[in-house]
């Protein structure tokens, strides 16, 4: 069975294999020690233990995933978190992308739309000691604007179109990662940085595949 050390270093391997597309041949010290600190088997449901530290999407109930290990450390490195950061989350899940970004930055606000995985994941994350991060249940697409701006923004669903409220919440100066494309479609992980006069810029990453980002009833 696949250790913890076993998926950091499956990690590592992904890294060098997609150096091409991201520009990244391997994990920020800080990000390695991140995930070093973040037991993933924490995070699962009881019936997925056994596979926590497969470095694969793994289901956590309502139709909702936990994301592949590799892709929650290629989108944290992407951001470029200083310590003093203040992250805002598009879909907690079950709270390990949130807890590896706490580990990194000085406080993450995290939106998920299924009540029910928001109070899991909230639950989870104060059992652990997470005391920088706070889950609300929410739509993900208006954002967080009490707590805006941001210097970080990440989406753990897949947006049809890059959602215009969270670009305007996001600080001068700050970057955000979200997977853009239709459910079933082509996906394109997507990194968006806002200039210091206030103007956006993009590129594409990798080619992925996310559960789709959920308007609220």
């Amino acid at each position: 069975m696949a250790t913890h050390k076993d998926l950091i270093d499956q990690i590592r391997r992904d890294f060098a294999d997609t150096a091409s597309w991201t520009g990244r041949p391997a994990p920020s010290p800080q990000l390695l020690a991140a995930l070093a600190a973040v037991d993933r088997a924490d995070f699962v449901p009881p019936s997925e233990v056994e596979y926590a530290y497969v470095n694969a999407p793994l289901p956590i109930g309502h139709g909702q995933t936990i994301s592949q290990p590799y892709i929650v450390a290629i989108m944290t490195d992407l951001l470029e978190l200083a310590p003093e950061d203040a992250v805002l989350e598009i879909g907690t899940g079950s709270g390990y992308q949130a807890a590896v970004l706490a580990k990194l930055a000085r406080q993450v606000y995290s939106i998920e739309v299924v009540p029910e995985l928001a109070a899991w994941a909230s639950r989870t994350l104060r059992r652990l000691g997470y005391a920088n991060v706070e889950v609300k249940s929410g739509d993900g697409h208006a954002g967080w604007p009490e707590k805006a701006p941001f210097d970080a923004i990440i989406v753990t669903a897949a947006a049809a179109q890059i959602p215009g409220a969270l670009v305007q919440q996001l600080k001068p100066g700050g970057r955000m990662v979200v997977p853009v494309g239709p459910p079933g479609g082509e996906q394109k992980l997507t990194l968006i940085e806002k200039t210091a006069a206030g103007e956006t810029r993009s590129r594409v990453v990798l080619p992925v595949a996310f559960v789709p980002m959920v308007k609220k009833a």
